[in-house]
């Protein structure tokens, strides 16, 4: 098979499912770390929706369910069921006003032509009409039955009558069956014959369904047959009879939003109408059958119409199934409880009653997932969303850009020589590659050890085995743990989330540019607990008082005692210790102390630890966010003991301040490994 591709120049209007899945990540992330669960984070960002790369925005579940109940309320404003009648009730007023006047009109030219004959016949004939239109019953279908068996004097009130019944054949067509109203306004007796035919082999085929025989004739001979009066275009008859459904029973929710005199009036009218054109008795088995095979379609359903504006029995059946529709998007969206469940809506519903951006918000809102699954992001484990190693990685990725993204040169320099080492001398000595050496490549040593390994001969073909690089500066490793604050008091000063960011920038930064390097993460609350990378953007606070940075201090210590080259503990926090560990009587074990404000003995053995960090030859820099004046008492003891650093930051600045501090700390490490 040959591939051929086409390329075209980018105009902004193609999409990059790697970029947008990217950012869709981006927003999540922020919610994600502060609450720790990927599944909510995903259920919330549903809810609220985002904003494309490209500036769009992508609206969330609630605001689509707020234009759903504005909508539908406007629906409900539009109309008044009961102009319907008095509309009906005013045009056949009007038309036998039109034809008492033309009665009279034909007794005074009888008078004045002077012949007896004539008048005495004349007004015999306008004494029988009027008595006719006396005996006239008070109801709508009476009265329309009436008429059309009365012979008109007036010309006038003929044409008239025959306007409305025209105009009423329609709207009862229209209620029943919208696609046929212009086939029943006014037709001959073939078409009629046509549709009465239509319906029978309908009615068969369900019944014939519905009893488990073979169905006959096939849907698409129905089809071929009576398509014209179908043009929903239906791909199997299941989708037919669903459409009918769905417009019987929006018209049986219009007569139950009808008072009950309303109702028996139009109602009345619209089977009189049916019952003469001989179709009365097939749409009732119709509607029989479609209410056993789809009994949850909404017969029962009634809406108070609260408009002044009268609308006909069609426009208000468009009316009710249009709020139908409004109905089942709101169920739907309010059920659906991940993205890939929104992918079983409606879309042609959505964009028919809501508009085209609201289409293509529920299309984006339920791609959500899919995108992040697609790029390797997330993954589904036990029906809930996770994250990838690559996501991770990812988001580590993304903090540690858009920390650097703030952080001018004149703090830091220029990054990329910090990382790689170049601009130094080079040294005279060379050595084997390995992983995170910079790859200033020697290429004499490098084929000198190929041809060793595979003898000589053209081409000389390299292996990893064989590369040696060219040593710029003294190689040194550096270990590091990061302390992080997990207390109850991080999440309500809004301190968490720009801590958490921070943690996965330094993951980020040191395992990528720094491989040979050690870092460790401990969190510490009540008690401490070592903190697995993987685990780190799902890592909640605790809801616990108690901070017990005397356990931290001994996690983060055990973690350094094996591990080579200079050591640091790199604390984060917003407060004073409050928690120590206590023996228990039997020496086996601890249990936690909390006291706030902090007794003098927590203090003593959280600065006990810090003495037994200095001893073994551990830096403590310590970055306190939004410190009060309890902490600055105790991080000034911290620092006269240790000798390390303090910073006092926001929770803004905290990225820029650790990383610039790491990458200095970096600097004046290799200097010394150079120098030493």
């Amino acid at each position: 098979m040959t591939w051929r591709y086409a390329y075209r120049r980018w105009d902004g209007t193609q999409e990059s499912l790697v970029d947008d899945a990217d950012a869709v990540l981006a927003e999540l992330t922020d919610d994600l770390l502060a609450n720790g669960d990927l599944h909510e984070a995903l259920q919330r960002m549903l809810n609220r929706g985002w904003q494309t790369p490209d500036g769009r925005q992508v609206q969330g579940l609630r605001e689509l369910l707020d234009r759903l109940r504005i909508e539908r309320e406007e629906q409900l404003e539009r109309g008044d069921l009961g102009g319907a009648y008095r509309e009906i009730a005013e045009g056949l007023q009007e038309v036998l006003a039109e034809e008492r006047l033309g009665l009279e009109q034909l007794e005074a030219g009888a008078r004045d032509s002077g012949d007896q004959r004539r008048q005495e016949v004349t007004d015999q004939v306008a004494a029988e009409r009027r008595m006719q239109l006396d005996l006239l019953p008070n109801d709508l279908a009476g009265q329309v039955r009436g008429l059309q068996h009365y012979e008109f004097v007036s010309s006038e009130a003929r044409q008239h009558f025959e306007e409305l019944m025209e105009r009423l054949r329609d709207e009862v067509a229209r209620t029943y069956f919208d696609e046929m109203s212009e086939a029943l306004a006014n037709p001959d007796p073939a078409s009629l014959e046509h549709m009465r035919q239509a319906f029978d082999s309908l009615n068969r085929m369900i019944e014939q369904r519905q009893a488990g025989e073979p169905i006959d004739p096939s849907f698409e001979s129905f089809m071929e047959q009576f398509g014209d009066l179908f043009p929903g275009n239906p791909r199997d008859l299941d989708e037919l009879l669903e459409q009918l459904a769905a417009r019987m029973a929006a018209a049986q929710a219009m007569w139950n939003s009808m008072s009950p005199e309303q109702r028996a009036q139009l109602q009345g009218l619209a089977e009189s109408l049916l019952e003469d054109l001989d179709l009365r008795w097939q749409v009732d088995r119709l509607a029989g059958n479609l209410q056993g095979a789809f009994p949850d379609a909404g017969w029962e359903q009634r809406f108070r119409f609260r408009g002044a504006d009268p609308m006909g029995m069609g426009e208000a059946t468009d009316a009710a199934a249009r709020l139908r529709d409004l109905d089942e998007l709101e169920e739907f969206l309010r059920s659906a409880s991940s993205p890939a469940a929104l992918s079983e809506v409606d879309l042609d519903k959505v964009r028919r009653h809501l508009g085209e951006d609201a289409a293509d918000s529920l299309d984006r809102l339920a791609r959500l997932a899919r995108q992040l699954e697609d790029a390797g992001l997330i993954d589904q484990r036990e029906g809930r969303y996770e994250l990838t190693p690559k996501g991770i990685r990812r988001i580590g990725q993304q903090a540690l850009s858009d920390l650097f993204s703030q952080l001018t040169k004149d703090r830091v320099g220029n990054h990329a020589s910090t990382w790689t080492g170049t601009g130094h001398d080079r040294e005279e000595t060379t050595k084997a590659y390995e992983f995170g050496d910079p790859f200033n490549l020697d290429l004499s040593r490098t084929v000198h050890n190929a041809v060793r390994r595979a003898g000589s001969g053209v081409p000389v073909h390299l292996h990893p085995d064989d590369f040696e690089v060219i040593e710029t500066e003294a190689l040194t490793r550096s270990a590091t743990v990061l302390l992080l604050d997990l207390s109850l008091s991080m999440p309500m000063r809004d301190n968490f989330v720009p801590a958490k960011k921070m943690a996965m920038a330094l993951h980020t930064l040191i395992s990528s540019r720094f491989p040979r390097d050690y870092l460790g993460l401990v969190g510490f609350s009540e008690v401490a607990r070592e903190i697995e990378p993987e685990d780190l953007p799902t890592v909640s606070w605790d809801y616990v008082y108690g901070t017990n940075l005397q356990h931290g201090l001994i996690l983060a210590r055990k973690l350094l005692a094996h591990q080579q080259g200079t050591r640091q503990i790199i604390l984060v926090t917003d407060g004073e210790p409050t928690a120590h560990l206590v023996p228990y009587d039997r020496g086996i074990g601890h249990d936690v102390f909390f006291n706030y404000p902090p007794v003098p003995e927590t203090l003593e053995v959280t600065l006990a630890e810090v003495l037994r960090c200095t001893k073994a030859g551990i830096t403590i820099n310590t970055f306190l966010l939004d410190p009060d004046r309890g902490l600055w008492g105790f991080v000034e003891q911290l620092a006269r003991i240790n000798r390390g650093r303090t910073f006092a930051t926001s929770p803004g600045d905290l990225g820029d301040y650790v990383l610039v501090d790491f990458l200095n700390h970096k600097t004046a490490v290799r200097r010394r490994g150079r120098t030493g």
